[in-house]
């Protein structure tokens, strides 16, 4: 296998310090637009690693704008697949140029909705991940794959689902996936300031558009932002989390490969997160639009979005003043030899341990996981097949068995959790 790895941001960063540690492919190409920051992560890797390791590395730069860029990098270095680790606005154009240079590829995030058909404010339009499974039979005819939402949430998190509904319940009434964190970043003094763990742009992006919820009989529909909020009272120290719906890929994967009456997505932001992306939406910082601004140089066009997330901390960075957990998980309720049952299935990932293992904080860290798992199964032939599918369109036991399975016997070290619930009466 021979990956070409597209962004070193903080997730590409963190796929590629965690496959520094596996035997699976032969050579990772690690590409950025600013060629330093693909330069630091083999760096990184060298340093933790040793440098005879980080040789299957080599650092490049891209215009993941460009598809043909894409193609042309591919090539050149006989990439057999392509890991898309860039901002969801980038998918369409490394999407295509993979299929292209005759890769495989995958992803974290689906192509954007733009908006929602089934909003009732909106009568046009495309969901998530449509464009990307409007080319099934294109990929499917040319025997490659392309296995979209492959992160942690999507990715572990339709896993999760599918052990479930394989695994644990006969009958299901909810997929429901649910995170949270007890998360905190403080500045040198020690106060506490506001610097998201995971990219701004795709926050905003998830957070205030309409979120999706499917149910049996009614298919995908939407509903106001932040709607539903529950009290999530999440594992390992973590605690309770109030959670609402937010539009996310999961309700857009499941429905297609596993059966179930309703599946939903729900995101513990809390008051303060909700606060700001409201005041974002009322200001228009959210517009993706450039619109022309003064600067020292002249007028220039910028989008508002992109003028947020640069004056921002940048999430890659802010580990080493982050403290706390993250939490994904899969609540699933339904049936069991006749009886009810309610379990919550789930991955905790520490801070504090992932910047001592790899350098890197928990949320980027735990989003990298899922991928690396996923290309060493699709290496051993484990997982195979070819279209656009999604997680769900796979065995989840090999996944979580070799993510959990101790690394001295070859596995990833991550066990994952179970939690049984007390099932609803009513």
């Amino acid at each position: 296998m021979r990956i070409l790895l597209i962004g070193a941001g903080g997730v590409g960063d963190a796929i590629a310090k965690i496959a520094a540690r596996r035997d699976f492919f032969e050579l990772c190409v690690v590409a950025d637009f600013d060629p330093a920051r693909a330069e630091r992560t083999v760096a990184a890797i060298a340093e933790r690693t040793g440098v005879e390791s980080a040789r299957r590395f080599i650092a490049a730069q891209i215009d993941a704008s460009d598809a043909d860029a894409v193609t042309a990098l591919a090539r050149e270095h006989g990439a057999t697949h392509v890991m898309n680790a860039v901002e969801p606005s980038f998918v369409p154009t490394v999407f295509a140029g993979a299929f292209a240079a005759g890769a495989d590829y995958l992803d974290m995030a689906m192509s954007l909705s733009a908006p929602h058909p089934t909003d009732p404010y909106a009568q046009t339009g495309v969901m998530l991940g449509e464009q990307q499974f409007a080319a099934h039979d294109e990929w499917e005819s040319s025997g490659r794959l392309a296995l979209v939402g492959m992160g942690v949430e999507p990715g572990l998190s339709d896993v999760f689902a599918r052990y479930a509904c394989d695994e644990l319940f006969d009958t299901v009434d909810e997929l429901g996936t649910r995170d949270g964190a007890n998360l905190v970043v403080r500045d040198e003094s020690g106060n506490e300031i506001f610097a998201p763990s995971f990219s701004i742009w795709t926050t905003i992006e998830e957070c205030l558009n309409p979120p999706v919820i499917w149910e049996s009989g009614r298919g995908w529909f939407t509903t106001p932002p932040f709607s539903e909020p529950e009290v999530f009272d999440f594992p390992d120290g973590i605690g309770e989390v109030e959670c609402v719906n937010v539009e996310h890929e999961e309700v857009l994967l499941m429905p297609r490969w596993l059966d179930a009456q309703r599946v939903t997505f729900k995101y513990g932001l809390g008051a303060e997160f909700i606060g700001v992306l409201k005041t974002l939406h009322t200001l228009g910082l959210d517009s993706t639009a450039p619109i022309r601004v003064r600067s020292a140089d002249g007028p220039v066009s910028v989008a508002p979005r992109d003028v947020v997330a640069a004056a921002l901390p940048d999430p890659a960075g802010i580990g080493p003043i982050m403290t706390g957990k993250t939490c994904a998980g899969m609540y699933v309720t339904g049936t069991k030899d006749g009886a009810p049952r309610a379990v919550y299935l789930y991955h905790v990932s520490d801070n504090e341990w992932t910047m001592r293992e790899y350098g890197t904080q928990c949320v980027v860290w735990q989003t990298a996981l899922g991928p690396v798992v996923a290309l060493e199964l699709l290496a051993a032939g484990t997982w195979a097949g070819a279209g656009v599918l999604g997680p769900e369109a796979f065995a989840a036991g090999p996944f979580l068995d070799l993510m959990a399975r101790p690394e001295a016997d070859g596995g990833f070290g991550q066990p994952w959790g179970l939690r049984e619930e007390t099932p609803a009466t009513t």
